[in-house]
């Protein structure tokens, strides 16, 4: 079972559940920005936002039970031009976590293996082990029955591209396995993000299935990159239809409440919000490194330049947790990489625009 390897786990119970950011403002009176969870720095989109609002004045009905309009919306957002075929591969969920759960709890036993990288977002490992499969190390050479890949991997920054996201399943899952790689963070890419996206490999993943029987499950959490992280909005697209439709058979009814399905509907017609995204992103990216560079010149700096967090190694567990000290205090809580990750000199940032960020680096003055 994960488990929370520092006692300070805040409203976590660490024997339960799984560490993750995002919990520092609940109890701050001082709370300025949230550097701890690698959200969209342009925050909520205000039309999907005001469209999140207006719906709760239906709250008093149920959701579309078929999550429509949204579900289609979203399919016309990730294929613009071929959404009608491929949408019946396509089901919502109360965020990422619970496909991730529903998915692993109907693939095949046996062994479970995470991504090539140094670690990964870990609730696909948290599923795996309450549903009792036996676990491979990252660097194992054999072939696992379910695999999991976080793709950007959050944390620590690594991307593969399509070709060596392929060879990677070519040489880690068995015949008649599941593969699940998350790509949550992949919009973040270009505005071209879907043709380096396995959104765009149909051929691919249809004959994967029918000569091997490998299953590709897409999952995406919408809430980092529409900064929704409170709605919990996810999605999966499925090899098949059947795959959907088994998936829809174990989820709870309407587990996406009206207000998220509202909120998806409108932010994915936002396309101003997405190109500022892409323009803006990978420049406040850069030029955090680069202050914190001055400022600190030992530390090590990773990840692809188009995401919206930095994974820093400070080289000193001491150094490491006085930076989340300190951040906190000033009400600029930051991730540190000890809870769950188990890496202690590392911490994780997010970008943010110059003005909050230059908060954040004032309450350093004395590191």
């Amino acid at each position: 079972m994960p488990i929370n390897s520092t006692s300070k786990s805040g409203p976590w119970d660490a024997k339960l559940q799984q560490f993750h950011g995002g919990q520092d403002w609940v109890g701050m009176d001082n709370f300025v920005e949230d550097f701890s969870v690698t959200t969209n720095a342009f925050g909520m989109p205000p039309s999907a936002e005001q469209a999140a609002i207006q719906a709760i004045s239906q709250a008093h009905h149920y959701p579309p039970a078929d999550q429509e309009p949204a579900r289609t919306s979203l399919a016309r957002f990730l294929w613009p031009t071929s959404y009608q075929s491929e949408q019946t591969r396509l089901i919502l969920g109360n965020g990422a976590s619970e496909l991730i759960d529903l998915v692993i709890r109907m693939a095949p036993a046996g062994t479970w293996k995470p991504g090539p990288f140094r670690t990964q977002y870990k609730e696909y490992e948290r599923s795996a082990r309450n549903n009792n499969f036996d676990m491979l190390d990252a660097d194992s050479q054999a072939r696992a029955n379910v695999a999991c890949l976080v793709n950007p991997c959050n944390p620590t920054g690594d991307y593969l591209e399509l070709p060596e996201l392929k060879q990677w399943i070519s040489s880690n899952v068995l015949p008649g396995g599941f593969v699940l790689v998350d790509e949550s963070m992949q919009p973040w890419h270009s505005r071209e993000f879907r043709q380096h996206s396995l959104l765009s490999q149909h051929e691919y993943i249809r004959s994967l299935y029918e000569e091997q029987g490998i299953s590709v499950f897409i999952m995406h959490s919408w809430t980092k990159l529409w900064c929704c992280t409170g709605l919990r909005l996810g999605s999966v697209v499925c090899p098949t239809e059947q795959h959907m439709r088994a998936i829809k058979k174990n989820q709870v009814p309407w587990s996406v409440n009206i207000v998220a399905l509202a909120f998806l509907n409108a932010v994915v017609a936002d396309d101003e919000y997405l190109q500022k995204t892409w323009q803006m992103t990978p420049l406040w990216r850069q030029q955090s490194i680069e202050q914190l560079s001055a400022r600190f010149p030992g530390w090590e700096f990773f990840g692809r330049e188009f995401l919206s967090w930095i994974w820093v190694d400070t080289k000193s567990d001491a150094v490491a947790q006085s930076a989340v000290d300190l951040a906190r205090a000033a009400g600029v809580p930051v991730r540190s990489g000890l809870p769950g990750y188990n890496f202690p000199t590392f911490i994780r940032i997010a970008v943010r625009e110059p003005a909050q960020f230059a908060i954040l680096l004032d309450a350093w003055k004395s590191l």
